[in-house]
């Protein structure tokens, strides 16, 4: 009886483990469903797609396509049967030779956006250059002519404007607020395909040294931004634009996960300037600068890295005036702190000329405040900035000027630009130095920076480079061999 009891039991239980999985796979219970979403949540996502559909909504009608025409003429080539009499005598003349140039349309398409209601649009540079006719369409398929205000291409920005009134707009915002972290959209026309939007964050800010300007100070997103999108906005959630797409990082053409932007600040500064003047125009301080090293900084008895450093002043500049001295250490400019070299320049570029401001500076260890009045940038003292792909890269040069020469000792016989600084890791450091001055480059005379960008941005990487300087009272040639 015992031993039959032990195998009912043993029965009965597998009966009940077989109807638990049977039950188990035919049909879901409680536990098998997994956590149902609360109300609580789809509550917040709902409202989360309401607010990103009326923010696109809000920003969208702002951001135009932008299709620009340029005319090119190209010399006819003259038909292999153009003195061949049998074509001659049954074709005429039009297998013979042609005396005109032929035209044809070269075409292109980015994006603008409308920051003014009476038609003032913002883009890039690069979209609308040299454009024989631009057309701007808008969101509600209106198309009208654009018409250059004016352009600047040390910032790849642009300002055109076309004949209409009572325009959407979108508010510019302050980009110095922007944190990396935060969720913008980038709005657009890529590959054509008008008003696409795409959202990220912000990846970075205060990017420089990309190549694509020479004041640089870029918003790196991860917001898709590809071709077509140079000239649209890029959005924080206010529906303010904090940043002008303008270019990829991609070695495919397309996305991949890097898009930089200008920040609307310095968008903002460079608009008004076009607007009211047809040019921009920069501020000027009068000293050479360089980046602090941490060894720079300890040997100028510094906390950390961050400024500039004064390399030299430039006789009877705003800073020579201010009492600038060579090792002075700019840690803030007009409230703003100071990162480096490059954000101070951007810094002095964008302030209005015959402005006061007031500078931070650590001089022999000490704290001290000097108040300068800004003056404007001539041709002469702005100083090109280009991440060329060669020996040359991370010099920085400056052209010769009157005080420049007497206050290096330069004599006038000399021509060339001089060497105001080259950045760590460059193929030139330790070879070239500050205070050098090119006179040649692979045998080509150089007489100002617009000579030495034209030479050296033909040079490959694979080439060595000649130059011939002027170094403390020679002259030299020096080679850079190719890396």
């Amino acid at each position: 009886m015992i031993l039959g009891k032990r195998a009912f039991l043993i029965v009965s239980m597998s009966l009940l483990m077989s109807l638990s999985i049977w039950i188990g796979l035919s049909g879901p219970t409680e536990a098998s469903q997994g956590s149902k979403i609360s109300q609580e949540a789809m509550d917040i996502l709902s409202k989360t797609n309401r607010a990103m559909a009326e923010l696109v909504s809000a920003v969208q009608p702002a951001v135009v396509n932008i299709a620009s025409t340029k005319i090119l003429e190209r010399q006819a080539v003259p038909s292999p049967f153009s003195n061949d009499p049998f074509f001659r005598r049954f074709f005429g003349d039009q297998f013979g030779p042609s005396e005109k140039p032929r035209k044809h349309k070269q075409s292109g398409l980015g994006s603008g956006v409308i920051v003014d209601e009476n038609g003032y649009i913002l883009t890039n540079n690069h979209v609308i250059k040299d454009a024989d006719e631009i057309v701007v369409k808008l969101s509600d398929k209106r198309e009208f002519k654009g018409k250059v205000i004016g352009t600047d291409e040390k910032t790849d920005l642009a300002v055109i404007k076309i004949d209409s009134n009572a325009l959407p707009v979108i508010k510019l915002g302050d980009s110095d607020a922007l944190k990396v972290g935060e969720t913008v959209l980038a709005i657009g026309n890529p590959f054509g395909l008008s008003r696409t939007v795409t959202s990220g964050i912000v990846s970075a800010k205060g990017r420089a040294n990309v190549g694509i300007a020479d004041y640089e100070d870029f918003i790196q997103t991860d917001a898709a931004i590809n071709p077509g999108n140079s000239g649209g906005a890029l959005a924080n959630i206010k529906g303010e634009l904090v940043g002008i797409n303008t270019a990829i990082f991609s070695t495919t053409g397309g996305y991949q996960g890097i898009g930089f932007a200008i920040p609307s600040n310095m968008a903002r500064v460079v608009m008004e300037s076009l607007i009211k003047n047809g040019k921009v125009v920069r501020g000027w301080l009068g000293v050479s600068i360089q980046p602090l090293t941490p060894d720079l900084a300890k040997q100028f008895n510094l906390k950390d890295d961050k400024g500039a450093l004064v390399g030299d002043v430039v006789e009877n500049s705003p800073a020579e005036k201010a009492g600038f001295q060579r090792g002075d250490v700019i840690i803030r400019f007009d409230g703003k702190v100071v990162g480096d070299a490059l954000s101070l320049r951007n810094m002095v570029a964008s302030t209005t000329p015959n402005k006061e401001v007031s500078i931070e500076i650590i001089r022999d260890g000490n704290p001290k405040t000097l108040n300068v009045t800004i003056s404007e940038a001539s041709a002469e003292t702005q100083t090109p900035v280009k991440a060329f792909d060669n020996q040359m890269k991370g010099v920085q040069i400056q052209t010769l000027t009157p005080e420049l020469r007497k206050t290096l000792g330069i004599p006038d016989q000399t021509k060339g630009v001089v060497i105001t600084d080259i950045e760590e890791g460059s193929p030139a450091e330790g070879i070239l130095g500050r205070g050098d001055v090119v006179m040649e480059i692979n045998k080509h005379g150089i007489e100002a920076a617009k000579d030495y960008e034209a030479v050296v941005s033909k040079i490959e990487s694979t080439r060595d480079i000649l130059l011939l300087i002027y170094r403390k009272g020679s002259t030299l040639y020096i080679t850079l061999p190719a890396q």
